[in-house]
């Protein structure tokens, strides 16, 4: 449904973001778009949707080239923004305002997502706190039902309980025919929502791996004290002992945590030579 087939993007000729990103997408995907800072995580979130243009290769969403910018692929993705700025008008409005551009718009879904997160009707969005206005922002993508549904960094500004809330509401709302990218650092907040990882470092895509075929690689696992098996391949420290990063085994079945394996691969992407993951 997605393709981004050889894309190539800079914001000057002397530095270029992107150089050669390949991946694609089918729907009932959740998938997890990481990287460090810089790493053009939402440049590339914002060449997916139409809004920049690249400068070399494709990006397709259901056979369409996104910077043609049709009606039928607009009304088909919705991007919800880390930073945004809600109009001065009230949830009502904004809601006869906007869902019309969307034909699958469900009033259903946002009302019940709404009561879920506990966000007012009455007054003014942009008196709302943030993390109030980020969830109703939530609820209204939900809502569009859309094809193709891209989240950067959304549970920034929601406490522990919403994102909570957030989880359950995102994996309730996926149909057979979407497919939600979240762009987070918010690893350990999302990991279980999502079933495959694109990890994007010096301007490629270097990790794209469903979470099942990872855990079939991968253990990750506590090692009391300074009790790190000779055949760790990466290890950081916590209270009491360390994480390691090892490679599965009969009596050591895989699982994986998102957050050890992208600081795993961050640190010495040479780890990589060690999986058989797509594309490496």
């Amino acid at each position: 449904m997605l393709a981004v087939n050889d894309v190539h993007f800079s914001y000057s000729k002397k530095a270029k973001l992107f150089n050669g990103v390949d991946f694609s997408l089918e729907p009932g995907t959740i998938c997890g778009l990481l990287g460090k800072n810089g790493a053009g995580k939402t440049s590339l979130l914002r060449l997916i949707v139409g809004a920049q243009f690249v400068d070399q290769g494709s990006i397709q969403f259901k056979g369409a080239e996104v910077h043609s910018r049709k009606v039928e692929t607009l009304q088909s993705m919705f991007f919800l923004q880390e930073d945004f700025e809600l109009p001065k008008m009230t949830a009502e409005v904004y809601i006869n305002t906007y869902s019309v551009f969307y034909p699958n718009f469900s009033n259903a879904i946002l009302e019940n997502v709404l009561d879920r997160f506990e966000v007012p009707r009455s007054g003014k969005l942009k008196n709302l706190s943030f993390g109030q206005q980020k969830k109703f922002q939530v609820a209204f993508a939900l809502a569009t039902q859309v094809s193709l549904l891209i989240l950067d960094e959304p549970t920034n500004g929601m406490d522990i309980p919403s994102k909570a809330v957030f989880r359950s509401v995102v994996s309730e709302s996926l149909g057979e025919s979407q497919t939600i990218i979240i762009s987070t650092h918010q690893i350990r907040d999302l990991g279980q929502l999502l079933d495959r990882i694109l990890l994007i470092q010096t301007g490629k895509i270097i990790v794209d791996e469903s979470l099942y075929h990872l855990a079939e690689q991968f253990n990750c696992q506590f090692c009391p004290g300074n009790s790190i098996p000779s055949d760790a391949i990466y290890n950081e420290p916590v209270a009491g002992g360390s994480i390691a990063l090892v490679p599965t085994t009969p009596e050591r079945p895989g699982e994986i945590d998102i957050e050890i394996f992208f600081n795993a691969i961050i640190s010495n992407p040479s780890i990589l030579s060690k999986t058989t993951t797509n594309g490496i």
